[in-house]
């Protein structure tokens, strides 16, 4: 089967790539444009390792087709630092050491600035609802709430 034309943005730049029409964002972000920060977990939506935001809302992009964000923009771990500067999460993940094995980081990365684009104050409770979706193997998930707690306190 032919590729079909994929036009939009990620993290602020245009993207032209060829995709299957099958072939999923998660996929198209990894194999077509190189950008391996987002990962593959369970394939079926229910990790969040591969959360990235489309339009600024977190998405899952194992259960995404790359077809369906023709037009529009993508952010990716990749795209929270900005000008060589890492967002306050990236850093407050390294002080609070909210990270182990570093595989779900990025998802809980991406899921939290969506998070906090639209709820720059939330309760703890709040910040546990707004990350259910990523899964961590390694950490116990309290320094991973506290690096969001401290962003939002310093907001």
């Amino acid at each position: 089967m032919p590729k079909i034309p994929l036009t939009f943005i990620v993290n602020g730049d245009p993207q032209e790539i060829l995709v299957q029409p099958w072939q999923t964002l998660l996929d198209a972000l990894r194999d077509e444009i190189g950008l391996t920060g987002t990962k593959e977990g369970c394939s079926n939506g229910n990790c969040g390792a591969c959360t990235v935001m489309l339009d600024g809302r977190a998405i899952v992009s194992c259960c995404t087709l790359a077809a369906e964000v023709e037009g529009q923009k993508v952010t990716t771990v990749e795209g929270l630092a900005q000008g060589g500067k890492l967002d306050p999460l990236q850093e407050a993940f390294i002080e609070h050491g909210a990270l182990q094995c570093g595989f779900c980081t990025p998802g809980f990365l991406v899921s939290a600035r969506a998070f906090l684009n639209t709820n720059p104050k939330p309760t703890e409770q709040e910040i546990r609802l707004a990350i259910a979706g990523n899964l961590c193997r390694c950490t116990g998930y309290d320094k991973i709430v506290r690096a969001i707690m401290d962003v939002a306190q310093k907001a």
